[in-house]
């Protein structure tokens, strides 16, 4: 007995040990990890100064910046996220936000904003530096924005809200822990409580990806979780989207542009505007910019104005940068002061004239000029809307290279685009084709149409002239005739003609050497009809051609047909 005590002793302490091991594993294995993880990190906040950003139920990779109890966001980043009309005059230190009547201005660095004359104060500065990155007060941004942010401390981070779907939503049954990864062993990123609301984001087997009301995003066991449901956020309407109401005919436009090189030019008009019928607005080329200080040239004539309005007949003169020498555009519209300073002129113009409208032709701007060109828009709109003028603007078809003229915000500002669907091949081209081909010319107004949002404040510009193109040998040169020279060449060159089903165009060509031909697609009575044929189909707003003088008399009857549908 004695000899068998120690054997038992040793027994039971290798079952204990054995037990205690296998309970060690068992704990392993199937007890809950107490480790938390860093907050901070979660959130990848290095200061107190910074705060992280969770947009909806994503954790954005950019950061907000604390100051004063106040969070700020990079204007970059409200531009691309949350509105992109504010804008930013570098050199004037000034934010500007433009509404339909009122130019909404504050300084970089001071509290308040001008609008339009009225002072708003804020407790906050509307926009400031941080480091070298202007950044704008979430306020402030909210004050021209529906949306909605939260910010919470320990770590810093707010929640914001642009869009409010449905949200499925759970009750939590008893106090737990959300973790980082789905499982007992992943890291907790922080508490819930009994009778606390989650977001249910993706639902699986045991486990349920969800989000915690001050912007946590990890993973709760399902049966901590019940009462599912689903509900129906109230969006933010704080903010009331001022209507843009705009200056527009009941009718089709009908519009003529007339070129007119200095004063003395305004002697033809009237004998050109007597070939014409059911012209309803002129547009003589008539305020070139003068300098880089926001100056016009004047070619204007009040007795042309006088005549017109006789007749019936609106006048919306082209306010232009094509036909003038040492004029940067860049220069005039990226700079505030010139800016108003040319704005300022245009509407002086407009009162000293008695104008109906404005015509904004500005072309070959750069890409640098583009986000410039697109605020002086939206502030002449708001002066030409307080006078109860048209404002129009011309465009390139769109192609992409020139998205930067900003469409759609002309569509939202301005009272009518017109694109010019022409110069699908031009004085320089490398290549000789037809200036308005027709799946050039639908192209534009489609992709305009989409820009804008409302085909019936597109206008589509049409072209009385014609390109003769002339190869010889790799070298291609044109020159642009008008309709009656163009049917004056083809006779006295014996071209003859047919039909290009493909431009829906007369196309002619004759050959003057081995090495030298010349082509010609024409504009005609047939081209021109069939343009305003997929214009109605479009349900555009009118139609726009370039130039007075160059058509031919039965042009006429075809847009009347059109512009009385």
């Amino acid at each position: 007995m004695k000899k068998a005590i120690p054997a038992l002793i040793a027994i039971l302490l290798i079952m204990i040990i054995a037990g205690a091991y296998g309970y060690s594993i068992y704990k392993e294995k199937y007890s809950y990890s107490n480790e938390r993880m860093d907050q901070a990190e979660y959130f990848g906040v290095t200061s107190d100064d910074e705060a992280a950003v969770i947009m909806g139920d994503e954790l954005q990779e950019y950061k907000a910046a604390v100051i004063d109890g106040e969070c700020y966001l990079d204007m970059d980043v409200v531009l691309e996220h949350y509105n992109d009309r504010f804008y930013f005059d570098e050199n004037e230190g000034l934010v500007i936000y433009v509404e339909p009547l009122t130019v909404n201005v504050t300084h970089v660095g001071q509290t308040g904003y001008d609008a339009s004359g009225t002072p708003v104060n804020t407790p906050y500065v509307p926009a400031r530096y941080v480091g070298d990155r202007l950044c704008l007060a979430c306020e402030f941004v909210k004050a021209f924005t529906n949306y909605e942010y939260t910010y919470f401390q320990d770590p810093g981070r707010i929640q914001v809200y642009t869009e409010w779907p449905q949200r499925e939503v759970a009750r939590v049954t008893r106090d737990t822990k959300v973790r980082y990864r789905g499982g007992i062993k992943s890291p907790i990123l922080t508490d819930v409580s009994e009778g606390d609301t989650v977001y249910v984001l993706d639902a699986m087997d045991t486990w349920s990806e969800v989000k915690t009301e001050d912007g946590y995003i990890g993973y709760l066991e399902n049966k901590r979780l019940d009462d599912y449901d689903t509900i129906d956020p109230i969006p933010v309407t704080s903010y009331v989207e001022p209507e843009f109401k705009h200056v527009t005919f009941d009718q089709k436009i009908n519009m003529a542009w007339a070129a007119v090189a200095g004063k003395g030019g305004n002697d033809t008009i009237m004998p050109l505007m007597a070939n014409t019928h059911d012209v309803n607005v002129l547009s003589p080329t008539w305020f070139p910019m003068s300098d880089n200080f926001g100056g016009l040239e004047d070619r204007a004539s009040a007795e042309i104005v006088s005549q017109m309005h006789d007749r019936g007949i609106q006048v919306w003169p082209t306010f232009n940068n094509f036909d003038v020498e040492g004029v940067d555009a860049y220069v005039v519209l990226s700079s505030t002061t010139t800016r108003n300073a040319l704005t300022d002129n245009v509407m002086n113009m407009v009162a000293a004239y008695g104008l109906d409208g404005v015509n904004i032709d500005f072309e070959d701007l750069s890409y640098a000029t583009g986000t410039h060109f697109v605020e002086f828009i939206r502030e002449l709109s708001v002066r030409c809307r307080q006078a109860g003028v048209v404002l129009s603007v011309d465009n390139y078809v769109p192609l992409g290279n020139t998205d930067y003229y900003g469409r759609s915000e002309q569509g939202a500002f301005a009272d009518y685009v017109i694109v010019m669907g022409y110069d699908e091949h031009y004085a320089g081209s490398e290549e000789a084709g037809s200036v308005a081909g027709i799946s050039y010319v639908e192209q534009g107004i489609k992709r305009t149409v989409e820009e804008v949002g409302d085909a019936a404040r597109v206008i589509n510009g049409i072209p009385f002239y014609t390109r003769i193109w002339k190869t010889e040998g790799t070298e291609v040169s044109s020159r642009a005739l008008g309709m009656q020279d163009v049917a004056d060449y083809l006779s006295e060159a014996n071209v003859t003609t047919s039909w290009d089903q493909d431009n829906c165009q007369n196309y002619g060509e004759r050959i003057i050497s081995e090495d030298v031909r010349e082509q010609v697609w024409i504009e005609d009575a047939e081209s021109i009809e069939v343009k305003l044929n997929v214009m109605d189909n479009y349900g555009l707003g009118g139609v726009a051609s370039w130039r007075l003088g160059f058509e031919t008399p039965d042009i006429w009857d075809v847009i009347a047909d059109y512009v009385n549908k």
